[in-house]
């Protein structure tokens, strides 16, 4: 006997409860199309039904001639239900370098996050179906992503970053639910919608698969869209394990907040890598491509120990420094270590008159002024006359009257200090001798003890 398909609003109602939790406030995305009307109208009645308070909220791109029709359509359809609604314009911004699609999805859902956290919703429902999920799948296959992009979209997530609301669960309760379902639903209860023409543009890839690939497959494989969400379900069981793979082997690898090379190259090829998209994950940072990360393990794991390597990922520096592994971020270029600073007056003089902190943007930083029971005499401090500048070679300082006078150069390296952070921390003077070293300390030839003494202590900002 042939097993009767759920109805829409049993798989609306089943899905929607499965990520609600205790959430008393749900939202949904709107933009007045066939499928969010459908998920309006489903939410209205779920809402009634469980007693909960219900926002709809639209965000107009401007990107249409008809957007603020659009807005006005959502605007009333809601009106019509007594749902809350609110409309958010946005504008695109890095639309040149990443294209009009992405940025416009980055800049609407950064947009619902921040509705849904100024009206204390807990739990937004968007309108994506089974149909987008194939689609999806497929997109994600012929751009040769791995089992994470072959995942497609979970039924409920969080996305912190792409939301910019970490207290914020998004579901998708339709996604077990085709377009064909959708569109009966709304025909049978005469909702109206809006069209976008640009779904029909098939300039963007989405619309190009939706009006030609996809409707060759349905005539060819029909009910291809079931079996690509099975497959996409296979990808999210195998990504979950390679999650506790890569956590257990991170585990085992870090040191701080680096990786130790040594226990990295013990590991196989493939785990290496698995490894390392996880960490860059963990970061916050865009996942490598294979062929980036095979070039950069590669000249990592073949460097000699003392080696002081540099590879540039788009979003940070990867550098070895004693047999370790860093992230770093990019960071802007200081006026300060610029050479024309070093000329014969280098370095920014100043005083001290008694100031807790002092500002020094040249050099990436904050100088501060504290009280200790062992430092310089204040009265002394004022009165010399004071250099900043970054370490040009040669300097030294003395730590303690019972330890040597050594190179700052040596003292970084006790202190484990990686030289491509040596050269953003500044050094102070006064005329006879240095004074202070970011990073090491003070010299101890003008420390005193007593009530009233400063320290200086450099704070990068």
């Amino acid at each position: 006997m042939k097993q009767q398909k759920p109805t829409l609003e049993s798989t609306f109602h089943h899905a929607t409860t499965a990520a609600r939790g205790d959430a008393s406030r749900i939202a949904i995305a709107l933009s007045g199309g066939l499928d969010s009307s459908a998920l309006l109208h489903l939410a209205h009645a779920y809402a009634q039904r469980h007693e909960l308070t219900l926002c709809a909220f639209h965000i107009h791109h401007g990107l249409s001639p008809n957007a603020d029709a659009w807005l006005a359509h959502c605007e009333h359809a809601c009106a019509a239900l007594g749902v809350s609604f609110e409309a958010r314009h946005i504008q695109l911004q890095d639309a040149n370098k990443s294209g009009t699609e992405a940025a416009a999805r980055k800049a609407r859902y950064a947009a619902l996050g921040a509705l849904c956290r100024e009206h204390k919703v807990q739990l937004l429902l968007t309108a994506h179906h089974l149909d987008d999920q194939a689609e999806t799948v497929l997109l994600q296959l012929l751009r040769g992503s791995g089992p994470a992009g072959l995942s497609g979209m979970d039924a409920a997530n969080t996305a912190a970053g792409l939301l910019q609301n970490d207290q914020l669960v998004m579901a998708r309760p339709l996604l077990q639910a085709s377009r064909r379902q959708l569109e009966s639903y709304v025909s049978q209860h005469n909702i109206s919608h809006i069209h976008d023409e640009s779904n029909d543009d098939p300039c963007y890839a989405r619309n190009a698969l939706r009006h030609t690939v996809m409707p060759a497959l349905e005539q060819h494989f029909p009910g291809f869209q079931e079996r690509f969400a099975r497959s996409a379900q296979h990808a999210q069981s195998a990504t979950r394990l390679l999650t506790e793979l890569a956590e257990q082997d991170l585990a085992a690898t870090q040191d701080g907040d680096q990786l130790d090379i040594s226990k990295l190259r013990a590991l196989g090829q493939d785990r290496a890598y698995n490894l390392l998209r996880h960490w860059f994950g963990t970061r916050g940072y865009s996942m490598p491509s294979t062929a980036w990360l095979a070039e950069m393990l590669t000249q990592l794991l073949e460097a000699k120990y003392d080696a002081q390597l540099l590879v540039t990922h788009p979003d940070c520096h990867v550098r070895r420094y004693r047999d370790r592994l860093h992230l770093t971020p990019k960071l802007a270029e200081l006026e300060g270590t610029r050479e024309d600073q070093f000329d014969d007056k280098p370095g920014t003089g100043f005083s001290w008159n008694g100031e807790t902190a002092l500002a020094f943007p040249a050099y990436g930083g904050v100088l501060h002024f504290e009280p200790a029971e062992e430092g310089f005499d204040p009265d002394w401090l004022r009165a010399q006359p004071l250099l900043i500048e970054f370490r040009r070679g040669g300097e030294k300082l003395k730590l303690a009257p019972n330890r040597s006078t050594r190179p700052v150069k040596y003292h970084y390296q006790a202190l484990n200090i990686p030289a491509w952070e040596r050269g953003r921390l500044p050094v102070v003077k006064n005329a006879s001798r240095l004074l202070f070293a970011a990073g090491i300390g003070m010299d101890c030839h003008h420390l005193g003890a007593g009530a009233g003494r400063v320290r200086l202590r450099w704070e990068a900002v």
